[in-house]
């Protein structure tokens, strides 16, 4: 599991005082929040220090200790925050989707293995898993009557598949 995860990108400056408008990739302001400290490269060696952080629309304008002023700012744009994993709580029930990357997806009850997932989408109703098997990509969605654990330590999804998921007529 990777321990520094992508939060969201810089898309641009905010203001003359150093404030940066970032594309969330996480689930919202509130989880932001959670972060004292974001970092510009996934290993973490290059630490900044949270400020503040406010919505935006669909975005959060952030202040970083660091940047002073929108010269420092305009440096950063296009660049990926990342955090690292252990200082924000998760919900129970919550998995990253770092860890359902690569995970086998798993029939409940024939164990036949339907591929591995290699990217989770969501359109707005809710996650949806992009499972890749042999080329061919099939899309489950991630709500209760589909899907039966989650184990990312093993690395397996365990799905009951709804009818016409893997039909292949």
């Amino acid at each position: 599991m990777k321990q520094f995860l992508e939060i969201g990108k810089i898309i641009n400056t905010h203001g003359l005082k150093g404030e940066v408008k970032l594309e969330l990739w996480c689930d919202d302001i509130d989880y932001l929040k959670q972060f004292k400290t974001l970092y510009l490269d996934e290993n973490g060696a290059q630490a900044l220090t949270l400020a503040s952080a406010r919505p935006q629309k669909n975005h959060a304008i952030v202040k970083l200790a660091e940047i002073g002023g929108i010269d420092d700012a305009e440096r950063l744009k296009g660049k990926i925050l990342f955090a690292n994993r252990d200082d924000a709580v998760l919900e129970e029930g919550h998995n990253y989707i770092d860890d359902l990357i690569g995970c086998y997806v798993v029939d409940a009850e024939t164990e036949q293995e339907y591929g591995r997932v290699c990217d989770v989408l969501n359109y707005g109703a809710s996650d949806i898993l992009d499972v890749e098997s042999w080329g061919k990509h099939t899309l489950i969605p991630m709500i209760d009557d589909v899907i039966v654990e989650i184990d990312v330590e093993f690395q397996v999804i365990t799905i009951k598949p709804m009818k016409g998921l893997f039909d292949e007529n």
